[in-house]
C-alpha cells in the first residue's frame, strides 16, 4: 500500500503555491506509505540551462566545491544548490551528460535523482512530512508534480527505493502495486541500452516510458503500451516535461481519484488528498477508468 498524488496546474497564478499545495497532499497520505516520500517538481526551463538534482549519503563531504570540481571538468560554470542530502547543480543544457559522466569520477558515492531543463526530484526515507521539511518543498513554485508516499512490500527502506524513479531527461514515475513480470522486462530494456540503479520494479516501468519516450512514441502511446506489456497491478502516474498522465491496469484495484477544474488537474489514492485545494467543491470529481489513459500537456 502506497500514496500517490499529482497536481498539474492550468492557472498560472497559481504556480508560486505548488510545493505547498503538493506538500499538504503528500502527507494526507502518511498512513498510505510511513516509510519514505519523494516528490517531483516541475519548473518553466532556464534560457539554455538544464539542471541535475543529486543526492549524498555524506552530502558535507560530497557537496564540498563540487560546483568548482565539476566547472574544471566540463569548462562551463556550475551554479549549485544544496538543499540537505540533495544538491541542484544548473548548468548549461548541452553540458547535462558530460557532468553526469564527471560525477562518477569526481564523487562517485553521490547519485542522481533526476536531470533535465525543468525537473527537480527529492527523496528521503522517513515521514512524508519530515521530508517535506528537509527539502523546504512547500516554498517551490512551478508548474506540476507528483508525489509518492512509500510502504515498501517487496524491497528495502532505502533512499534509492523511494519514488519518483526518473530514467530519461524529465521524466519520471510513482507507482502503487507491483509487476510480476518486471525481471524480464528488465533484462530486454537492458538489450536495449537503458541502466538501471535498482532491482525495483517501478524503476522497470519508469524505463519502460522512458524507452517508448525516446523512440518517439508519444506519452499516451507509451502510458497504453504498458497496459499490453507490463504484467500485474498498477496505478502509473507519470511526469514529463510538458506533461502529466495517469494509467490504471485492467483490474484497477489500487484505489484512485482525480479532480479537474478550470486552474488545475489532480490525482490521489483517495480524495482527502485532494480536500484543501482551492474550488475542490466545484471540482469535477470521478474515479479514473481501467485501462484507461488520461494525461494533459502544455
Amino acid at each position: 500500500m502506497c500514496g500517490i498524488v499529482g497536481l498539474f496546474l492550468k492557472d498560472p497564478k497559481l504556480e508560486p503555491q505548488l510545493g505547498a499545495l503538493l506538500t499538504d497532499m503528500l502527507i494526507t497520505m502518511t498512513d498510505r506509505g510511513p516509510d519514505s516520500a519523494g516528490i517531483a517538481i516541475y519548473s518553466d526551463a532556464g534560457q539554455g540551462l538544464g539542471k541535475l538534482t543529486v543526492q549524498s549519503a555524506n552530502p558535507g563531504a560530497d557537496f564540498r566545491n563540487l560546483d568548482a570540481d565539476l566547472h574544471d571538468a566540463i569548462g562551463q560554470p556550475v551554479a549549485m544548490l544544496v538543499k540537505s542530502t540533495h544538491a541542484v547543480l544548473e548548468m548549461p543544457l548541452d553540458q547535462i551528460e558530460a557532468a553526469r559522466s564527471a560525477l562518477t569520477r569526481l564523487r562517485p558515492g553521490i547519485k542522481v535523482m533526476s536531470a533535465g531543463e525543468g525537473i527537480e526530484i527529492y527523496k528521503e526515507v522517513g515521514l512524508p512530512k519530515d521530508v517535506a521539511a528537509r527539502f523546504e518543498v512547500a516554498k517551490m513554485g512551478g508548474t506540476h508534480g507528483i508525489g509518492h508516499t512509500r510502504m515498501a512490500t517487496e524491497s528495502a527502506v532505502t533512499t534509492m527505493g523511494a519514488h519518483p524513479f526518473s530514467t530519461g531527461a524529465d521524466q519520471c514515475l510513482v507507482h502503487n502495486g507491483s509487476l510480476s513480470n518486471h525481471n524480464g522486462v528488465r533484462r530486454e530494456l537492458k538489450r536495449l541500452g537503458m541502466t538501471f540503479e535498482t532491482e525495483n520494479d517501478t524503476e522497470v516501468g519508469a524505463a519502460f516510458i522512458s524507452h517508448k519516450l525516446q523512440t518517439g512514441e508519444s506519452l499516451g502511446n507509451a502510458l497504453e503500451a504498458t497496459l499490453t506489456d507490463l504484467d500485474g497491478f498498477f496505478t502509473f502516474v507519470v511526469g514529463t516535461k510538458n506533461g502529466f498522465g495517469v494509467v490504471r491496469d485492467p483490474i484497477a484495484c489500487k484505489p484512485a481519484v482525480m479532480a479537474e477544474t478550470d486552474q488545475y488537474v489532480a490525482f490521489g489514492s483517495e480524495y482527502r488528498a485532494l480536500v484543501n485545494l482551492p474550488g475542490i467543491e466545484d471540482a469535477r470529481v470521478w474515479e479514473p477508468e481501467p485501462a484507461t489513459v488520461y494525461f494533459w500537456e502544455r
